[in-house]
């Protein structure tokens, strides 16, 4: 398939002064283009990361997760200083419930991908700004794969898959009623990281579902549920209700995306498992 993208491989180096990289950048940024670039140019650095840092391991992925979440957080207090920010990988700011506005990072979604060898493609960076706890405008960054998929450019939706139904389910931590679900609806099920990852493989029709349950946070799911409902696509809660954000506890406790026929397909069967 062809990209879906606006991924620019000679986007400025990353790695260069933020300062400079900052400063370098006009006109003005819509809140989804913040979004976009934030996204982008962590991925970039990733990349580079991975390849000249020479880390591996979890002293990749940590560096990873740090530097990543420098240059979004350098992006978002320079071009939105009065909005609150929650990522992964500083701690909560109190504040942030009295605002309308949070940006809601991930930085890199995937750590233990993107640290094993192999040059793994399932992790993402998540960015999002949630408006009176909405997802307001979203990217999703795929490095690996070069792909980067934004709330405010939707693409159509590819043709229904006619064969077996694939269910995508956490790599480290699938859930416990995924393997009766898939009994139950003659579906394959495919263990893979990032919760960008899987909610973009529903976007391209690579899965027809994303069923998550467990131990989720805000930044894991805000950004890919924003674009995928962007795109036409079911993001919800089990019970059918909307995903909030910016909660005083940021948990998302079970989810689902997908085309809405699927999911209340596994909505009506979710009692008997």
């Amino acid at each position: 398939m062809t990209l879906p993208l606006d991924w620019s491989p000679h986007v400025q180096d990353p790695t260069r002064s933020l300062g400079l990289a900052i400063e370098s950048m006009t006109p003005p940024l819509d809140d989804a283009g913040l979004a976009a670039l934030a996204a982008e140019r962590a991925g970039q650095l990733l990349l580079e990361l991975r390849a000249n840092g020479g880390l591996r391991g979890d002293d990749l992925g940590r560096a990873g997760d740090a530097q990543a979440n420098a240059v979004i957080v350098a992006l978002l207090r320079q071009h939105r200083p009065d909005d609150a920010v929650l990522s992964e990988e500083q701690p909560a700011d109190p504040q942030r419930l009295q605002r309308q506005r949070v940006w809601i990072v991930d930085p890199l979604d995937g750590t233990r991908e993107y640290g094993e060898p192999g040059a793994r493609t399932d992790w993402a960076v998540h960015v999002a700004l949630a408006v009176d706890g909405a997802p307001a405008a979203c990217a999703v960054a795929l490095p690996g794969l070069k792909q980067l998929w934004r709330s405010d450019r939707v693409r159509p939706l590819p043709a229904a898959y006619g064969g077996r139904p694939r269910i995508m389910v956490s790599r480290s931590r699938p859930p416990s009623i995924a393997d009766a679900l898939a009994q139950r609806l003659g579906a394959q099920l495919l263990r893979v990281g990032s919760a960008g990852a899987k909610a973009m493989a529903v976007l391209r029709g690579d899965a027809e579902l994303y069923l998550h349950v467990g131990a989720m946070n805000e930044w894991d799911s805000c950004a890919p549920v924003g674009v995928a409902l962007s795109h036409g696509l079911v993001a919800c809660r089990f019970d059918g209700s909307a995903c909030r954000y910016n909660q005083p506890d940021p948990k998302t406790p079970d989810l689902l995306i997908g085309r809405g026929e699927w999911v209340e397909r596994v909505r009506a069967l979710l009692p008997e498992l």
